[in-house]
């Protein structure tokens, strides 16, 4: 890892660190994404958030992701910045992906999300990029 992904999770942590329990909130997310080249992956992740104001929060989401039929696995580990409004949201997201199997192990992957919250179900839509290629996916994610 670099000093500034390092320094990005050591933000995180202490933003965290002084949320008040009340207003952070823990989910599980299933996503699946097709990724430029051919490749699609499905990932199992577990998220934290914490509200940093009424309508934005601030978090991270880690887990596994399973590429081509899951002969190839990584894992995914992202810094997310949320606006909410109403039942409407948008999120930004950061972070490396390491990809074990792989010439290349470490990826950036950076993506804009949106979606809708409906109680304790988030369902949305993402597009991005990791490293130089182009990703599109679905989320879906229960509060815990």
């Amino acid at each position: 890892m670099t000093a500034r992904m390092l320094l990005s999770l050591a933000v995180l942590v202490v933003l965290l660190g002084f949320s008040r329990p009340a207003q952070a909130s823990v989910n599980l997310g299933l996503g699946a994404d097709w990724i430029e080249g051919g490749t699609n992956d499905f990932n199992l992740t577990l998220g934290a958030d914490s509200y940093l104001a009424r309508n934005v929060s601030l978090g991270g989401r880690a887990g596994v992701a399973f590429f081509d039929d899951a002969h190839h696995v990584g894992v995914p580990i992202d810094l997310r910045f949320k606006l909410h409004i109403q039942r409407i949201y948008f999120e930004g997201l950061v972070g490396p992906w390491i990809l074990f199997d792989a010439g290349d192990h470490l990826h950036l992957h950076g993506a804009f999300g949106f979606g809708l919250e409906a109680g304790r179900i988030t369902f949305g839509l993402e597009v991005g990029k990791l490293s130089r290629a182009t990703m599109i996916g679905v989320r879906l994610a229960f509060r815990l």
